[in-house]
């Protein structure tokens, strides 16, 4: 097996492929391809995969520490604002994370569309 390892894309944002750090060209969106090895990035659909996940465990974070916090010290209301940027700094990363995981998944063992087999 050659290229990087499922940890070190996903973490890295790393071509499956050759290792090349191509994967995305914006915070959370694909290439369209690598620029090294010339993999096409635009097949992969994650369909919203991450996002659900993703969705589950940032609000289970934030609303497990809002009421602990609350619970624990009773602080102003305003104090409880820290979790605006806590929420989506934990949404981007965990974004990154997930679509950069499926995709690595999905081109490791050639997921596609299927088939009824005649």
């Amino acid at each position: 097996m050659t290229g990087p390892t499922l940890a070190g894309a996903s973490l890295n944002g790393l071509c499956p492929r050759c290792g090349a750090r191509t994967l995305f060209a914006g915070v959370v969106r694909f290439s369209d391809r690598c620029r090294n090895c010339q993999l096409d990035f635009k097949s992969s659909d994650a369909s919203g995969g991450p996002e659900v996940f993703l969705i589950l465990i940032v609000g289970t974070i934030v609303a497990g520490g809002a009421i602990m916090l609350d619970l624990r010290y009773s602080p102003l209301w305003w104090v409880h604002l820290v979790w605006i940027p806590v929420a989506a700094g934990l949404t981007i990363a965990g974004l990154r994370v997930g679509k950069a995981a499926l995709f690595y998944q999905s081109y490791r063992h050639k997921a596609g569309e299927g088939r009824i087999a005649k």
